[in-house]
């Protein structure tokens, strides 16, 4: 696990949770760090609030409650399977929460 903890992975891992994030959101983050503590990968994220959402929560809260929910789950199924298949990374779980009312995402990966 000590190879992670270098920039040029880090950066890597950065690359590859922004590229996700436009994906599936439209934006990418605002802002992104990770640290790498022996077998426990954290992600701290700041996100774009996207038109659709803003659009949704004056409408449909629950709907966007829902959906907010279910791209969470989309995103960590994507990222860890990128990260297993670009990374060569042997995850054991992936922990995600997302607060939608400040944006900010938190994301915890244990490697194996």
């Amino acid at each position: 696990m000590a190879e992670l903890d270098n920039n040029e992975d880090k950066k890597k891992m950065c690359q590859i949770y922004n590229e996700l994030s436009k994906e599936l959101f439209g934006f990418g983050t605002t802002l992104l760090r990770v640290t790498v503590d022996q077998r426990v990968i954290t992600f701290h994220a700041k996100h774009r609030r996207s038109p659709r959402s803003s659009a949704l929560e004056g409408e449909a809260p629950e709907l966007k409650q829902e959906v907010d929910f279910r791209m969470s789950l989309l995103f960590k199924k994507k990222f860890k399977e990128r990260l297993e298949e670009e990374m060569g990374l042997n995850i054991e779980v992936l922990l995600r929460d997302y607060d939608a009312p400040t944006q900010w995402a938190f994301t915890n990966i244990v490697v194996g």
